[in-house]
């Protein structure tokens, strides 16, 4: 569908546009930064700006460029930048065009301190725990990674199974920004109707800490109008690794609203605002849900940006709220 041919609303234009999987992580000096996959799934990018604002027409400078062939040639989606173990790192997953499922996690590392304008290099595949057998071995992506209590985990969604396979989410701990030290512990998979339609799918984590409790936000479903976003929590004092430890809300937090003219919500990211105390939900979605083909390919997933809300019980709750009311952050 042409990218103008949709119904407009105060509530579905985009705050970037054409980028889907949006990241944005905001370092200790205040800088944001952006990056995301792009429709040609060919490249990493980065935006860097003052404040949030500033990301939408900041110059964005191309980091890396898929191989020619081989391994990391085709499908380089979901790029995630963050700075821990003392540098810059992106967390990425890549195809191989020979085989373009065999979808798996890769690393860049920037090899000074500034992610703009210091060389990346290749790090390879991320790497599971020397007892870890199964991890990374199929369709993997969507990796994020965060602190807790001077500790970093990483999360992944992984594909297990016959057939089309099914996508759940795992969970382990880092020895090093590359590596994990601990097997794989399954967090969630597809239980729900919402989260089985065409293709039975959990992906996307993102990671919200709140009130004594960690939300871990994620996708459902096929990328089309039925994508949608679920959450589970645990109490901060719980063992992270512990996978009963976590609970599983019933149903999705975040789904299309005809309405307001979004289809697909999810693969988002959490971002405080400039005030340094309200949360931020930047996810992707559609304003249309008539697509030509696989919706994969069609290329008007745009970021877009909204405050989150808590509940009497602090739990986060996601409003689609008019563009101009987070006008800014």
């Amino acid at each position: 569908m042409n990218k103008d041919n949709y119904i407009h609303t105060p509530y579905n234009d985009e705050w970037i546009a054409q980028r889907a999987d949006p990241f944005v992580y905001r370092h200790t000096d205040g800088t944001c930064y952006f990056t995301a996959s792009v429709p040609a799934y060919d490249r990493i990018i980065l935006r860097a700006a003052n404040d949030l604002g500033g990301l939408v027409h900041a110059e964005e400078k191309t980091l890396w460029v898929r191989h020619e062939s081989g391994p990391q040639s085709i499908h380089i989606w979901a790029p995630e930048i963050h700075y821990l173990f003392g540098g810059w790192y992106i967390y990425y997953a890549a195809g191989d065009k020979d085989d373009i499922w065999n979808i798996r996690p890769y690393v860049l590392h920037c090899k000074g301190q500034n992610p703009m304008k210091d060389e990346w290099e290749e790090l390879g595949m991320m790497q599971a725990a020397d007892s870890d057998e199964f991890s990374f071995h199929a369709f993997s992506l969507d990796a994020t990674v965060f602190e807790h209590r001077g500790e970093w985990y990483y999360i992944w969604a992984e594909k297990t199974g016959v057939g089309r396979q099914i996508s759940n989410l795992y969970i382990g701990k880092m020895a090093a920004a590359n590596k994990l030290c601990t097997d794989q512990v399954l967090l969630t998979t597809p239980d729900y109707d919402w989260e089985r339609v065409d293709f039975w799918v959990n992906e996307g984590p993102a990671i919200l800490k709140h009130d004594g409790k960690i939300f871990l936000t994620f996708s459902a479903s096929a990328t089309g109008a039925c994508y949608c976003m679920g959450m589970m929590y645990i109490d901060e004092n719980a063992d992270l690794l512990n996978p009963h430890a976590w609970t599983k809300l019933r149903h999705s937090v975040l789904k299309t609203d005809e309405e307001k003219g979004i289809y697909g919500p999810g693969h988002n990211c959490f971002v405080k605002a400039e005030d340094g105390v309200t949360d931020l939900c930047v996810y992707h979605a559609r304003p249309y849900d008539e697509i030509i083909g696989d919706p994969l390919y069609d290329p008007n997933r745009h970021a877009r940006i909204m405050k989150v809300m808590y509940d009497e019980k602090g739990f986060p709750v996601f409003v689609y709220q008019k563009v101009e009311e987070t006008e800014y952050l």
